[in-house]
């Protein structure tokens, strides 16, 4: 268990397949310290401060025999208290095809003007809202009983490990404005908190389908809002990373500028936390065979200043040859220091970091199991 003692400075949040870890890394974020495992033998698939308040941490868990979870923390991960409700879908009604939670995939706080919101999206596609600070959660109508759902993930193939609904992002300014991204079926929006969805998916790619142009179908793998502008939209695809500037609404792929030896597929996309022209991605394999390997075994990532202009490769301090992982959708983040960190976890078990925005990368911790997540935890 981690001390009670709360270090200052930064700390990752790291979900596996078998089990929650916290590394520390204080102020200056070159000597970091891997606290005991919790949940050990649990998929901990998304575990996230609360940046209203940060002591608290919400995670989404598979434990045993006892299925998908949620746990609240509200002593920056030293004690947690499972959810009284945890996600669950209604009831089904006779001659309805019921379905079941299948894992509380990932955590998201609410809007700073109620402190006390959260949601949570799950695998098979389904939103959920928590008003009690975690203790209960209840499905969002709107779009869990919406008669398009079906219809809009009808065009693709089912994805490895169910449809995912993986991203939901909140419009610091409205919170009635949100987006979440589903895989696979593809980004929709809405503006009045969840009562009626529509699709924002023009201009992205289906590329697997023979009409690779359609209004929905898509297979976005991670979506982001940038938090230096939210007018400001990027996608990590199963099809190429891709931006939107809003109020236009349009997709605009710029990952054709990455080079074609290494291609624009892959699972992660994470912002600079203030210049909204800076993005890093994790290209993995994307030939025919779907490998989920770093291309020609040699991983890097790749950094764009320019809004998606123009990329470099970032791979100073990481293995040049054999290595054979990728970073999956939820497991690369970056922090709020003045000069960025960035940070990845593989399928493999390796956490990597850098201090310089990715110039440089060190080995933080090796050997642990798969890893779903990485958040970073912020102390005082």
């Amino acid at each position: 268990m981690p001390t009670r003692l709360q270090r200052s400075g930064v700390s990752l949040l790291i979900g596996t397949m078998k089990g929650f870890f916290i590394l520390r890394g204080g102020t200056a974020r070159r000597s970091w310290k891997l606290d005991e495992p919790q949940f050990f033998g649990a998929v901990i698939e998304h575990t996230i401060q609360d940046p209203r308040n940060p002591a608290c941490l919400m995670m989404g868990a598979r434990t045993g025999h006892m299925g998908p979870t949620v746990y609240r923390s509200f002593d920056y991960g030293c004690t947690w208290q499972e959810a009284e409700k945890p996600p669950a879908f209604r009831k089904a009604k006779k001659k309805e095809k019921g379905q079941a939670v299948e894992a509380v995939f990932q955590m998201t706080p609410g809007h700073a003007d109620f402190p006390d919101d959260w949601w949570a999206t799950t695998i098979p596609f389904g939103i959920f809202r928590s008003r009690d600070g975690g203790h209960t959660w209840k499905g969002l109508k709107g779009f869990n009983e919406s008669k398009s759902l079906k219809k809009w993930g009808g065009g693709g193939f089912p994805p490895p490990g169910g449809p995912f609904t993986h991203s939901l992002l909140i419009d610091p300014r409205d919170a009635q404005h949100m987006y979440v991204a589903l895989s696979v079926a593809g980004m929709f929006e809405t503006t009045d908190g969840g009562k009626k969805w529509s699709p924002v998916n023009e201009g992205s790619k289906a590329c697997f389908l023979p009409n690779p142009d359609v209004k929905f179908g898509q297979d976005p793998h991670c979506a982001i809002m940038h938090p230096a502008d939210p007018d400001r939209l990027y996608q990590q695809s199963h099809c190429g990373v891709y931006r939107m500037d809003r109020p236009e609404g349009v997709w605009k792929r710029i990952g054709l500028r990455m080079p074609k030896s290494v291609g624009d597929i892959g699972f992660a996309i994470v912002p600079h936390p203030r210049d909204k022209d800076t993005v890093w991605v994790f290209p993995m394999d994307g030939t025919d065979v779907w490998p989920r390997t770093s291309p020609k075994a040699k991983p890097a990532a790749y950094v764009t200043r320019d809004g998606g202009r123009t990329w470099q490769r970032q791979d100073n301090g990481l293995p040049g040859r054999h290595a054979y992982f990728t970073v999956l959708r939820h497991a690369m983040a970056t922090d709020s220091e003045p000069k960025a960190g960035v940070y990845f976890g593989t399928t493999s078990g390796e956490v990597y970091g850098s201090r310089d925005e990715g110039k440089t990368w060190s080995c933080l911790a090796r050997h642990l199991p798969r890893i779903l997540s990485i958040e970073v935890m912020a102390q005082s």
